[in-house]
């Protein structure tokens, strides 16, 4: 049932969400530092989920008879601004769209129905994290990082 591409592909997967994974992790402590601790808590709900997509591209490596390879693809940067963290995560995001895309297709070629099945569950949920970027980057420009952050302070933040 092994097949080399979809191997590949299910690495590339485990990388991209590990990254993203850790990718959160930062975000997350930096908007802590900045005070937006509701925002901190969305991101930590992100990471969350996207160490649940790399532990189903583990499984999926391993039943397929592969070894799972646990790296990042990149380091994780710390933004400077809402607008650079964003603006950085739909880039990954909108790629993490084509990458599964394509995935799923040639998954499909060569029969193997979980794997694709598998991309395209994955797919549609970074499509959701897509379509939340592109709202909050809409919101940041219109409403300014001031009023834009101020959605995001619960009031208690720092008061520990």
């Amino acid at each position: 049932m092994s097949n080399a591409t979809t191997i590949t592909n299910l690495q590339q997967a485990l990388r991209m969400e590990m990254t993203a994974a850790h990718q959160y992790q930062l975000h997350a402590h930096v908007l802590d530092d900045w005070g937006l601790d509701i925002l901190a808590e969305k991101m930590r709900s992100e990471m969350q989920e996207e160490m649940g997509h790399s532990d189903v591209f583990i499984e999926r490596i391993l039943f397929l008879g592969g070894t799972p390879q646990l790296e990042l693809q990149k380091s994780p940067a710390a933004a400077e601004s809402l607008e650079q963290m964003f603006s950085s995560d739909l880039k990954d995001e909108a790629e993490a769209v084509d990458f599964y895309t394509q995935a799923a297709a040639q998954a499909a070629e060569v029969g193997d129905v979980g794997s694709r099945t598998l991309f395209e569950r994955i797919l549609l949920e970074e499509e959701g994290h897509k379509s939340w970027l592109e709202t909050e980057l809409s919101l940041l420009k219109r409403l300014g990082e001031a009023t834009f952050s101020a959605r995001y302070v619960s009031g208690s933040a720092g008061s520990e």
